[in-house]
């Protein structure tokens, strides 16, 4: 008997792959015409751009480590340059090529527009979170945290805040703090001066891993069902039926909000954050200082430079953003923006529930369910991290490892 992948995101391409090599016999279900979920390439007027801006760091090691297992390098699929963060406010802080926790110290002593005893102030709070290893008493927002810390100056106004709405798509005043700072403590705080790189795409979604992923599957035998919408699962008496076809096991990595529906026990208590990409082409090119860079004082956030001339402002939360139309919304950006051509091309792509709201407390599933042969995920079923690439992946192999272990699957 084959196992059921239900979902073709990220986490579900890493079950499927962990599974596939593990032996077992495996189809893939997707609703789309490709993989990817929520972190995909889509066809616009002809070009192939991303359906969103993902953040990929150096920290990102099993997401590194399954491209390479299909196939794809990450050498070659991303640019890799140590984080800066900059904004049109005149806020510079970049870190160099010294081992960590150096290289933290020196960018933050070197900030612009920081006041020396800021910087001490907060070099200090960083050495006293990873003395105890960026655990938190309470799990209280990301404002609230920064204010008993008395973090109310510059690097709460150009770092820490738009790094946490960046990060967990969920504003500081309602952003969970803990989360955050497991954020801080894999990223800035990691071990390795790398980790804090940031990796800029070369390639669109696609290629960095759906693409290769599908060719792995499809070489070693695993079934892709694209197109295919689940719509029932049940427990039967030797294994699961989907859609009235009975497999050894399943593992549901669809977004929470279709949860309900497969599994309604399962369902936990969500809410969502929208995210809008707003992409603006110009010619000639418009290069920024750095290719992320940050909008102070206006409705963008983040703009990334995707190359050729093509910017994409990222625009995460709930925000005054989402009452504007396209049209308006990208004159207000190219404004804000300080671009003196108007841009040749433009499209804007809302998602209205992009990610989970990441707020304190939340109480997030594991792989486990009630069903012994049922496993979850998803970024939601992560609980370390808010949702990232990096936690969907990581709770793909999770799944998958704790039905083999469990022998959930049957034998190869």
């Amino acid at each position: 008997m084959r196992v059921a992948v239900v979902g073709g995101g990220w986490a579900g391409i890493a079950a499927a792959v962990e599974l596939t090599a593990a032996g077992r016999a495996v189809t893939l279900f997707e609703a789309g015409r490709r993989l990817g979920g929520r972190a995909r390439a889509v066809d616009l007027a002809g070009r192939t751009l991303d359906n969103g801006q993902h953040l990929f760091l150096g920290a990102y090691r099993d997401t590194l480590a399954l491209m390479r297992r299909v196939g794809a390098d990450p050498d070659a699929l991303f640019v890799r340059r140590p984080l800066r963060v900059i904004d049109n406010a005149g806020f510079d802080l970049a870190l160099p090529r010294l081992p960590a926790p150096l290289h933290l110290a020196w960018g933050l002593l070197a900030a612009r527009r920081v006041p020396w005893r800021e910087k001490l102030a907060t070099a200090a709070w960083m050495r006293g979170l990873q003395a105890a290893g960026f655990r938190l008493p309470a799990d209280p927002t990301v404002a609230a945290w920064l204010d008993g810390a008395g973090q109310t100056g510059a690097l709460r106004r150009h770092l820490w805040e738009p790094l946490c709405l960046a990060a967990l798509n969920t504003p500081a005043e309602r952003a969970s703090a803990q989360v955050f700072a497991n954020v801080l403590r894999d990223s800035l705080g990691g071990p390795r001066r790398a980790d804090t790189d940031l990796l800029l795409p070369r390639r669109d979604l696609g290629q960095l891993l759906p693409q290769p992923a599908a060719a792995w599957l499809a070489a070693r035998g695993c079934e892709l069902r694209l197109g295919h919408r689940v719509r029932t699962l049940a427990a039967t008496a030797d294994g699961v039926a989907i859609d009235g076809e009975v497999f050894a096991g399943a593992i549901v990595a669809v977004a929470p909000q279709h949860l309900p529906g497969l599994l309604p026990g399962e369902a936990a208590d969500f809410t969502y954050e929208p995210i809008a990409t707003v992409y603006l082409q110009y010619d000639p090119p418009a290069p920024l200082p750095f290719p992320l860079y940050g909008l102070s004082g206006g409705h963008g956030q983040w703009v990334i430079d995707r190359g050729d001339g093509l910017l994409a402002a990222v625009l995460s939360g709930h925000g005054a953003w989402e009452e504007l139309a396209d049209a308006e919304l990208v004159s207000r950006l190219h404004g804000e923006l300080g671009q003196i051509r108007l841009p040749v091309w433009h499209r804007v792509i809302r998602e209205k529930r992009a990610t989970f709201s990441c707020r304190p407390g939340l109480r997030r599933p594991g792989p486990a369910t009630a069903h012994p042969r049922v496993f979850l995920a998803g970024d939601h079923a992560w609980a370390e991290y808010p949702a990232t690439l990096e936690g969907a992946v990581r709770s793909g192999l999770a799944a998958a490892r704790a039905g083999l272990d469990r022998s959930a699957f049957g034998k190869p």
